[in-house]
Order: structure tokens, then sequence, then C-alpha cells
């Protein structure tokens, strides 16, 4: 019923708008002018009006930066994610500069120079000084965005340490499976032709490598300060293992293996205690729209102690026992 009822509000204020207008037309007629024609009074008032919209508008800006801006996500909780933060706040510190900048010029301009009688325009066809200015400035601005993306690109894609611990996440339509690779810190084979109801990942029982192989659903547990190496596969369909907080997301493509890392520097003890939110929780998300409960589709992280954590993997049991 609400809905319904702004709705019909805002149909009425249109029609209440247009026949202002019309009001204003038959106004004009009257007085013996032309409804269509602009005259310098009226650019005079439109440009005192921009300028009203510039102060509205910025204050609009300021309101929505100190609205929306605590309510992001919280610190980045990895090592890599610290110099992605920082490379995403250069570049909005950037764009907002240009923002800022230009937006003044385009309203004051529009006040200064508001049509008056006897003003012409000054036309010029070609300058060489401002093709290099617009030229030259924004090449230098994106060669230094550029060179800091490639070196956080390089970072992230650079292969896993030998030390890293093994895990794959597993996508289905609609949950995750995570598997440790166990105390060799290598995963087993799998094949999709061996997929039953109680073997969800199709493990080779054949291969010793996945004998110590640990399989858990619903969270799974990191250490913190660890490197962590993530092999993703999905079963149906492209999903995308997205860890919000880490900042890091890859595929999960069907028939192929892709892979990510990280090293998590934030327990979720300590984000609790930072949020101030004993609730809190890291979590995976699917990042690709993949059917009806997509949406659904997470798995909590639990970020903890290498103490807490080898206690926690110690009393799982590997799958094929």
């Amino acid at each position: 019923m609400v809905k319904f009822l702004i709705y019909v509000t805002v149909i009425l204020m249109v029609f209440a708008i247009g026949y202002l207008v019309r009001v204003f037309e038959l106004a004009s007629s009257l007085k013996g002018g032309k409804s269509h024609e602009v005259t310098e009074k009226d650019n005079r008032i439109m440009s005192k009006v921009m300028m009203t919209f510039l102060v509205a508008f910025f204050a609009f800006v300021i309101w929505n930066l100190k609205s929306y801006v605590p309510v992001m996500l919280p610190e980045a909780a990895s090592e890599h994610g610290v110099g992605l933060d920082w490379l995403f706040n250069f570049n909005m510190a950037i764009l907002f500069t240009v923002f800022t900048i230009t937006h003044i010029f385009l309203f004051y301009f529009s006040y200064k120079y508001y049509g008056r009688k006897g003003n012409t325009a000054t036309y010029f066809t070609h300058s060489n000084k401002l093709e290099m200015i617009w030229t030259i400035i924004p090449a230098i601005v994106l060669a230094i965005i550029i060179i800091f993306g490639l070196k956080a690109w390089n970072k992230i894609t650079a292969p896993a340490s030998k030390d890293a611990i093994v895990i794959q996440l597993y996508a289905k339509q609609f949950d995750w499976t995570a598997r440790y690779a166990g105390k060799d810190n290598e995963l087993g084979a799998s094949n999709y032709k061996l997929i039953t109801g109680e073997n969800s990942l199709g493990m080779d029982k054949a291969d010793p490598k996945g004998l110590d192989d640990i399989i858990v659903k619903n969270e799974f547990h990191i250490p913190v300060n660890k490197e962590i190496e993530f092999k993703l596969n999905a079963r149906e369909v492209i999903h995308s293992a997205y860890f919000p907080h880490f900042r890091a997301q890859m595929n999960c493509v069907p028939g192929m293996t892709t892979m990510l890392h990280f090293t998590p520097i934030i327990t979720t003890e300590q984000m609790r205690k930072k949020l101030n939110n004993p609730k809190f929780d890291y979590i995976l998300l699917c990042n690709k729209i993949c059917g009806n409960s997509h949406y659904n589709m997470q798995m909590t992280i639990i970020v903890e102690s290498e103490a807490d954590y080898n206690a926690w993997l110690a009393a799982k049991k590997p799958f094929f026992q």
C-alpha cells in the first residue's frame, strides 16, 4: 500500500510540474513575450542556480562519503590486500581531485559567462599548447597508475612458496567444500567419474597422496601469517571464489584447476575487536551468478593462531578413514 501511494504521489507531482510549466507559458504570452525565447534575465537567474547547485552537489557528495565509507569493507586482512587498498585509494584520490576541479570550473564558467547581449565567444580551431597539456599530463598520470598496478598484479600472480599450505576449494550449485592436503601437503588425484553421494569431490582412493586428505564443510580454518595456496575447481558451471576481506578472487572453471594464494594477517578475533562486532566472520562467496541460489553460496572462514589451527586440523579425520 505504501509503495502504491508513493507511485501515485510521484505521478501527481509530474502532472503538477507539467501544469506549472503550462501556466508559466500562458503568463508569458499575456505579457506580450514569447515563452520559447530565453532572455538575459533568464540566463542570469540560471547562472545563480548553477552556483547554488554546485554548493548543494558537493554537500551531497561529502554527505555520501561520510555516510557510506564507514560501512564499506574494513581494512584488508591479507598481506597483499594492504597494497591493493593503497592502490585503490591512490586511484580514487586522483579521480576525486580531477572530478572536483572540473566540476568547479564547469559551474563557475556557467555562472560567470552567462549569455548577455553583445557577448561573443572567442573562436579558434587549434592550439598546440592546449593539445600538449591535455595529452602529456593524463599520459603521465596514467603511466604512474599502470606502473603501480603492474607491480601489484605481479605480486598477486607470482607462484606460491613451497611452504604454502595447500587447500582445495570445490564449488558446485550451491555450496563450497574445502579439502586439506594433509601432512604431505599434496592433494590426491580426483576424477569426476568417481563422484558419488559420499565422495562428492570424486577423490581417487588409488592415489596414495590423497589418503591423508581432509574434507570439511560449512567453514574452514587457516592460520594467521602463513601463506595459503588455494586450488579451485567447479563441478558444473563457472563459479568464482571471492574473499572480500582478503581482497582476492578467482574463477572456478569446470574441467580445470585455477589457483590463488594470500597470507592472512589479522585473526578473526582481532578483526572482531577492531570492528567492535563479536559476530563478525570472514566469508567466502561466489561472485558469479551461477543459478537461483547463488546468493546463498557462502562459507565461513576462521583465521586463528597456528597453534589453534594445528589443533583444529588434528581433530579432523582423513576422508578415506
